[in-house]
């Protein structure tokens, strides 16, 4: 069994520094990472260095502390978002047609190789840093480490997979409207979202310039700040840099959306989760529930109003000159704001700033926010058949941070039952990053949440059989369940002859009952394999009187299938001579 458990960065520089190991050692271990991980899931990476950059890049290190140097990054592991530029590797931005070789890394990587940090690699991203779900790039989908059917989460998706897997001990991201904090809820992350200008964009490609910030995945707070104090502080060659400042925050009163405001998108377990967090949160501060819908409306101008010139701004080359290189999905949302006005984006200004005054006025009565990071999450599957609605889903509870300058720290905050994560995001007005973080350490105590699930890459790929006789045959109205949950077709087979078929009364949609007998036939079936986690989903959704049960196949294998209790019966039609249920529909037809 191949199990990867995350690794401390904080741990890792100082026994380099202590010369309890090596940075070549840390690489070594690292390069084993990487390769168990390329074998269940590559398209986390764009470009990666190769195994003798790192290992010189190591040695590099190690000479570097003999000598004597304070490294507080010596010898981690890290990796960067390929939006972000570092000297050596292309930039795309996750288009081919886009990539260039920066001169030059970014500010926050300089910073971060100076202390000592080793870059592994390019991770991949939405296009652009255009979405919050991890499936608009040509590079593939990076799926959650947790459950594979799963989103990762975008646009950060690649980064917030290389930490949650163990490959690297942090990451950067970027975060314009909530792709530094989704990654992290539904990877039992800490995603650090610095107030605007704390961290430098020089070197940043934009999404849209007067919001964007650079962002860590991370496994704890130490690891948070150990990479703020690296790279955090005025930058003159960025003009959105700002100088550092940090404001206590002391009155431990934390705003939530009235209960009415609150969305789910039907995800009970999400509304479950976030109760328990407040009830946590409410032996640690003072609850106030505040009204959300002025910061909603703030959230509508990032896509619904005249932000969206400013992404069409920032790709209005590639948009002119090789529109068909640039995601389907991508383009449809950035090309409208080629059109957008002048007049229309003062009057959004002019609208933001109303909106920004009322959020500010917020923070007199309470210190900070305390939201869900997301209100639900979503299969893979899901998001490709509905790639703007349920992304937009996902940006409810962030786009508006960034809009009204505030800072936040998104925090695990439950395991779900399919084990992907449930994060809640405290979020505080510009500079108030320290106080954040010492929120949060207050929460996570308070919490005494369960560890994640250990990550191992056999069991992951671990697949169950399941025989399907009725409603969930191909082109049957049930079969939906089974697409969105990414499962294979095996074939058609036919059952052992000792199976009986009957047409339940009154069910809808229309759905057999099997059910084993001395006296049966072999009935027809169709086998499909679906990853564990998403058969107990599907199990969970069988209504009775049907039920998972163990099927026996003609050449006497057994898979799961659907068999029936007694009741199931009860003014049922024995339909076994027709030898399966589409000969049964196609005679009702």
């Amino acid at each position: 069994m191949t199990v990867l458990n995350r690794r401390s960065a904080a741990e890792i520089a100082a026994a380099v520094a202590a010369g309890r190991t090596s940075a070549v050692a840390v690489i070594e271990e690292t390069l084993a990472r990487l390769a168990a991980y390329d074998a269940v899931e590559p398209q986390i990476w764009i470009s990666r260095a190769t195994p003798e950059n790192l290992v010189a890049a190591a040695r590099a290190v190690d000479a570097r502390v003999a000598a004597g140097q304070a490294l507080p990054l010596a010898g981690v592991p890290f990796a960067v978002k390929d939006n972000i530029d570092v000297a050596g590797f292309e930039t795309t931005a996750a288009c081919p047609a886009f990539a260039y070789r920066p001169a030059a890394s970014a500010a926050v990587v300089e910073r971060l190789l100076a202390a000592g940090a080793i870059c592994v690699g390019k991770t991949n991203l939405d296009q652009f840093a255009t979405g919050l779900n991890g499936t608009r790039s040509p590079y593939g989908s990076p799926r959650n480490a947790y459950n594979m059917a799963y989103v990762s989460g975008g646009s950060s998706s690649g980064s917030s997979v290389a930490v949650a897997a163990g490959l690297v001990a942090f990451a950067l991201g970027t975060d314009t409207a909530g792709s530094g904090r989704v990654p992290a809820a539904f990877q039992h992350l800490i995603g650090f979202k610095p107030s605007k200008g704390r961290w430098s964009n020089r070197g940043l490609v934009p999404a849209c310039r007067t919001l964007d910030c650079i962002t860590v995945f991370v496994d704890d707070t130490a690891d948070a700040r150990l990479v703020d104090r690296a790279v955090a502080g005025f930058d003159p060659a960025d003009p959105y840099s700002r100088p550092l400042a940090d404001i206590p925050r002391n009155r431990q009163t934390l705003g939530v959306p009235r209960r009415d405001q609150r969305v789910w998108f039907g995800d009970l377990e999400s509304e479950y989760l976030y109760d328990r967090a407040i009830s946590t949160l409410a032996q640690i501060a003072t609850i106030v529930e505040i009204d959300l819908a002025p910061l909603q409306e703030a959230a509508q101008l990032l896509y619904g109003g005249p932000w969206v010139a400013e992404r069409a701004a920032a790709m209005a080359g590639i948009l002119a000159g090789d529109p068909d290189a640039v995601d389907a999905t991508v383009r449809q949302v950035v090309e409208p704001g080629l059109s957008i006005s002048a007049v229309e984006l003062f009057n959004g200004i002019y609208r933001l700033a109303e909106l920004k005054r009322h959020a500010d006025m917020l923070w007199a009565d309470i210190d900070m926010l305390a939201f869900p990071t997301t209100g639900t999450a979503y299969r893979v599957a899901e998001l490709l058949a509905a790639p703007i609605g349920l992304n937009s889903n996902l940006g409810f509870y962030t786009n508006f941070v960034n809009l009204l300058d505030m800072a936040a720290v998104a925090i695990p905050a439950g395991i779900r039952s399919n084990a992907t994560g449930f994060g809640i995001t405290l979020i505080g007005p510009a500079d108030t990053d320290a106080a954040l973080l010492d929120a949060t350490d207050a929460y996570l105590s308070a919490a005494d949440l369960p560890s994640p699930p250990p990550l191992d890459l056999e069991g992951r790929m671990q697949t169950v059989k399941l025989a399907v006789v009725g409603a969930h045959l191909k082109d049957m109205p049930l079969h939906w369940q089974l697409t969105s949950r990414d499962a294979r077709f095996v074939g058609a087979f036919e059952t052992a002859p000792s199976y009986r078929l009957y047409a339940m009364a009154d069910s809808v949609p229309p759905k057999p009952a099997l059910v084993h007998s001395t006296d049966g036939g072999a009935i027809a079936v169709e086998v499909y394999e679906l990853g564990v986690a998403e058969f107990g989903s599907f199990v969970v959704e069988v209504p009775p009187p049907l039920a998972i049960g163990t099927v026996t196949l003609a050449d006497g294998s057994s898979v799961k299938g659907f068999v029936a209790e007694p009741r199931a019966l009860t003014g049922a039609e024995d339909i076994t001579s027709l030898g399966g249920w589409r000969a049964f529909i196609a005679r009702k037809d």
